[in-house]
């Protein structure tokens, strides 16, 4: 994450007097930060972190992404003008009570108020909400989203949450799902002191969302069991999880994705306990808020039209927002792309 910066600094353009808005300091708003910089305009990025980077710094392990290479990008569109507003909600229509951001938040300000304070404005605010299975146990403490039980252990090795905030890692543990959010938990849970880690999933590795080879050589090799066709139906427990129930799956047609659909098989339930469970089934957009005649799709994400506008004037959107879960790179090409529109339009 070097290198946002597009230009080198004597190469920048003159000013041009307009401001924008990002919402988001994750790869997607630093990727248009740094477009615009370039571009002469005046680039103000509000998070509800308190450190830019977003999943860069507080969701993805430091060995897979150098904490100090984010930073060091960040310090150059420091230096080249933008300016961060971190620990800050930004929130559309109704201010917020329960999201995965506010526990570092600390000031709240409307999108609503931003859009009139500034010539355009982008939302690129990813995807923060996980998924949940909907099967019974599952606020059985000991329970957790993947991505927060990562969240919260970063945000504590980097300093801004207390260790009993974290969230406290048994000797087995259950991880559900394959993609790298699971892959990820399941050895960060290693990291912890975990005994025992079971990655389940409902396909099999050749359809797994990490990559057949990354299952392998990050979880297998390593001495975590990886196991196919297996699905939770329900956590049991009195004052925590202590068991889980699975059922035995098999692979059925094709459905919406192209891959083929799990399909439980009847009579196979079986138990096994489990002290810890780590939910990784995926992630959902988490847009600002409703307001502003901002329009969604159906999944959640926000709507745009060819040259990543909303259907508000003036307001654009970019990244993981838009697509849903997607790569890095993705993420960061979407918003230099929503960038350069945004230039087009101010000019």
């Amino acid at each position: 994450m070097k290198f946002l910066l597009r230009c080198k600094p004597d190469t920048k353009k003159p000013p041009t007097g307009k401001k924008v808005a990002i919402i988001g300091a994750g790869p997607a708003g630093l990727g248009a930060a740094g477009i615009l910089l370039c571009n002469g305009h005046e680039v103000h990025i509000y998070d509800a972190l308190p450190e830019p980077g977003g999943l860069l710094m507080f969701g993805i392990p430091p060995f897979r992404i150098p904490r100090e290479n984010v930073r060091e990008g960040i310090r150059e569109l420091v230096d080249a003008g933008a300016k961060f507003f971190t620990s800050t909600f930004v929130y559309c229509g109704e201010k917020p009570h329960e999201h995965e951001a506010l526990l570092l938040a600390k000031d709240y300000v409307s999108l609503e108020e931003l859009v009139g304070k500034y010539d355009a404005v982008i939302i690129t605010t990813g995807t923060w909400k996980s998924r949940s299975l909907g099967v019974p146990g599952e606020n059985l403490p000991g329970v957790y989203k993947a991505l927060d039980y990562l969240f919260r252990i970063y945000a504590h090795q980097l300093g801004y949450l207390p260790k009993e905030k974290v969230y406290p890692t048994g000797r087995k543990v259950l991880v559900v799902g394959a993609g790298l959010t699971a892959v990820d938990a399941a050895l960060e849970a290693r990291e912890q002191g975990a005994e025992k880690i079971v990655v389940a999933y409902r396909r099999t590795i050749n359809e797994a969302p990490a990559g057949r080879k990354t299952i392998e050589t990050e979880l297998i090799a390593k001495g975590i069991e990886f196991r196919e066709l297996i699905n939770p139906v329900a956590f049991l427990g009195r004052d925590r999880v202590e068991r889980v129930r699975f059922v035995k799956m098999r692979l059925g047609p094709p459905d919406k994705s192209g891959r083929p659909a799990p399909e439980p098989i009847p009579g196979s339930e079986f138990e096994e306990e489990f002290d810890t469970v780590l939910i990784a089934a995926g992630e959902i957009a988490t847009p600002p808020g409703k307001c502003l005649g901002i329009e969604f799709n159906p999944d959640g994400t926000i709507k745009v039209n060819e040259k990543m506008m909303t259907t508000r004037r003036g307001v654009f959107a970019a990244g993981d927002v838009v697509t849903g879960p997607s790569l890095i790179g993705k993420a960061l090409g979407s918003g230099m792309r929503a960038a350069q529109f945004v230039d087009e339009f101010l000019r």
